[in-house]
C-alpha cells in the first residue's frame, strides 16, 4: 500500500514513476526498506497475488524428473493482477539440480562458440578457457580480502544461439552457434506447463551479477515473435525485479527472485518495461542460499549431471556475492526467418 501510494503521488507530480522506484531500491545510504517487495517464496495470496493455474498434463513426472524438475502438478506458481500474462513459478527445480546450472552458466556456457562481454576488448585467445584461467585464484580468495578480479569475475553477459548484437540490438542467421541441448529441454518443459507447447528455445542471454550491480530500465523487444514467452531463471543471490508497464514511465511492481525462481512474461506482459536495481545478499553466515546446498535428488538418467567437489567450490566462492540470470527466447516465428538478414 505504501508503494502504491508512493507511485500515486509521483505520478501526480509529473515525475518517473519507475524511475523513482529504481533509485529508490537501489541506494545503499540507508538501504532502502524492503517491506513492500512481493516474496512468492512466502506463498501469500493477497489483492495483488492469485494462484495460478498451469498445465499439469503437458510434462510427464518422468520427463520432469530427467530435466531436474519437480512435477509440474507440485510447482507453485502465481499471477499478478494488472499483469495478465505475468507467470512466477517459485524455484521448481529438484534437490542438487540447481547447482549443475550453476556450473554450466561459469564453466561451460561462457566457452567458444558462444559470445561473451570479454569478447568486446580481448581476443580470442585471451577469452579462451575463462574458467581454467580462472579457478585457481577464485579458490584461493579469502573473504574481505581485496584481490584483482579473475576474468570468470569480470563476465558480464554470455549469448547463446542466436547471438545477440548490444549495438543494434538484432539477431541475425549469420550469428548463431548450437544452443545447449540441455537448457532447451528444461526451458521447452516451463513453456509447455505454460501453456506454450510450440516454444522453442533459440537465444539465450546469461548476466552476471555481482552485489554493486544493476540491469537499468528496459523491454526485450528485439524478437521477431512476441507470441511466444520470454522465460527468466535465477540462481544464486536473491534480486529485487520491478515489473512496469507499456510505456517507460508507467509504475512498477517490486518482488524478490531467489535461487532457483522462473519468471514467465508472456501475451499482455510480453513486452512491459522491467528492471533489477538490486542484489540482496544472503543474511546470516552462510552466503550461500540454503536450496544450493542440497544434496543431489535427481535421478541417473537425467540431463542434469552431478558436479564435481572441485568444481562445486569455485562455484560456491563466485555465487557467495552473485547472481546468475539466464532468460531464454524464441527468435523467429513458426517457420519463419530473417529478412534481410537482421531481425
Amino acid at each position: 500500500l505504501r508503494m502504491a501510494k508512493m507511485a500515486a503521488s509521483i505520478v501526480e507530480h509529473g515525475e518517473d514513476a519507475f524511475r523513482k522506484l529504481f533509485k529508490f531500491y537501489k541506494r545503499r545510504n540507508p538501504p532502502p526498506d524492503l517491506s513492500d517487495v512481493i516474496d512468492f517464496s512466502k506463498g501469500v495470496i493477497n489483492g495483488k497475488v492469485f494462484c495460478r493455474e498451469l498445465n499439469t498434463g503437458s510434462v510427464s513426472e518422468a520427463a520432469a524428473r530427467r530435466a531436474g524438475l519437480h512435477p509440474v502438478e507440485d510447482w507453485k506458481a502465481f499471477g499478478l493482477h494488472g499483469y495478465p500474462g505475468f507467470i512466477f513459478i517459485s524455484n521448481p527445480f529438484l534437490s542438487g539440480s540447481q547447482q549443475y546450472w550453476v556450473k554450466q552458466c561459469l564453466k561451460v556456457y561462457p566457452r567458444k562458440p558462444n559470445i561473451c562481454n570479454l569478447d568486446l576488448h580481448m581476443s580470442a585467445e585471451e577469452t579462451q578457457n575463462i574458467w581454467e584461467k580462472s579457478t585457481a585464484q577464485i579458490s584461493q580468495k579469502r573473504s574481505g580480502k581485496r584481490e584483482p578480479k579473475t576474468l570468470l569475475e569480470k563476465l558480464r553477459w554470455v549469448t547463446l544461439g542466436y547471438h545477440y548484437n548490444w549495438e543494434t540490438k538484432t539477431y541475425s542467421a549469420d550469428q548463431h552457434t548450437p544452443f545447449p541441448s540441455e537448457l532447451h529441454t528444461v526451458a521447452q518443459h516451463v513453456a509447455s506447463a505454460c501453456s506454450f507447447p510450440d516454444f522453442t528455445a533459440e537465444a539465450g542471454i546469461l548476466n552476471y551479477y555481482h552485489f554493486d550491480s544493476s540491469l537499468g530500465i528496459h523491454v526485450d523487444e528485439s524478437e521477431l515473435d512476441h507470441t511466444q514467452p520470454l522465460l527468466s531463471f535465477s540462481f544464486g543471490q536473491s534480486a529485487i525485479f520491478l515489473l512496469g508497464g507499456l510505456r517507460r514511465e508507467d509504475p512498477a511492481t517490486a518482488m524478490f527472485m531467489h535461487s532457483g525462481d522462473i519468471m514467465v512474461m508472456s501475451g499482455p506482459s510480453r513486452l512491459l518495461y522491467h528492471a533489477v536495481p538490486k542484489i540482496v545478499i544472503n543474511p546470516g553466515a552462510d552466503l550461500v542460499p540454503q536450496c544450493l546446498l542440497q544434496r543431489s535428488d535427481v535421478p541417473e538418467d537425467s540431463v542434469v549431471r552431478r558436479v564435481s567437489e572441485q568444481d562445486w567450490d569455485v562455484c560456491t566462492k563466485y555465487i557467495q556475492t552473485s547472481r546468475i540470470n539466464v532468460t531464454v527466447r524464441q527468435v523467429l516465428g513458426k517457420g519463419g526467418g530473417f529478412s534481410g538478414g537482421f531481425g
